[in-house]
């Protein structure tokens, strides 16, 4: 029996067998191997692949300062669907019936759906008639921090622009907040303001204090004026 074992431990195909009745044929015996993939297993863009180490805090979501534009284009789809209001916490939840909403509706066409944010970020509650203190609760969902004028979806495909309008439409109705679709080709948003029609990055950053009245027609007008108290005495 243990010869036996070990035969069929090697690591060979197909061979014969001595019996007390002939020779026969066995089942090809493969060697034996672990298994495992080369691949990263795909993560859950609504569930991180590991828990929070420290809670994270309520916030504000990062908006970039100093005339930055990142994530308010269409970059690898044709449209896209766009914060428009304020910058707000999504839930995980909102997000998946959005995306739904999306699938639902483009049943049957040939499209693609980019992902631009994630929930990575936790959200705990405490019950209520509850003392103060005591830590921030337990965990309660996943949500994601989306700042102003993001781009949450693109969409990529033989889809046609009054469908995808349609479908982001949907979308947006079930996302809290207003949302607006845009184009690949449209202008880049710094904050609230659109690029484009005259409005570059350069007179943004421009400073936007007026001449005072009156100094127009001076040789040496004043370079700026103030009206603290300090300044008048």
């Amino acid at each position: 029996m243990a010869s036996h074992l070990r035969y069929l431990a090697r690591p060979q195909l197909a061979s014969l067998q001595p019996t007390s009745l002939g020779l026969r044929s066995t089942i090809p015996i493969l060697p034996i191997s672990r298994c495992f993939s080369t691949t990263s297993p795909a993560l859950d863009w609504l569930t991180p692949k590991q828990p929070e180490i420290s809670k994270s805090p309520k916030g504000r979501p990062h908006v970039p300062t100093g005339g930055s534009s990142r994530g308010t284009t269409v970059v690898w789809g044709d449209y896209g669907l766009r914060m428009k209001d304020h910058d707000r916490r999504v839930p995980a939840s909102s997000l998946k019936i959005a995306e739904e909403t999306i699938k639902r509706r483009l049943r049957g066409m040939n499209y693609t759906l980019y992902k631009r944010v994630s929930a990575n970020i936790g959200v705990y509650t405490k019950g209520n008639e509850q003392r103060m203190g005591k830590g921030k609760g337990k965990f309660d969902y996943w949500t994601a921090k989306v700042a102003v004028s993001r781009i949450v979806f693109e969409l990529k495909g033989d889809v046609h622009e009054k469908v995808a309008r349609e479908a982001f439409r949907l979308a947006g109705h079930k996302l809290p907040g207003l949302w607006e679709f845009v184009n690949k080709d449209d202008p880049p948003v710094v904050g609230l303001t659109k690029l484009g029609n005259g409005v570059t990055l350069e007179s943004l950053k421009r400073a936007r204090r007026a001449t005072p009245l009156g100094t127009k027609d001076m040789p040496n007008p004043p370079n700026s004026t103030s009206s603290s108290p300090s300044a008048s005495q």
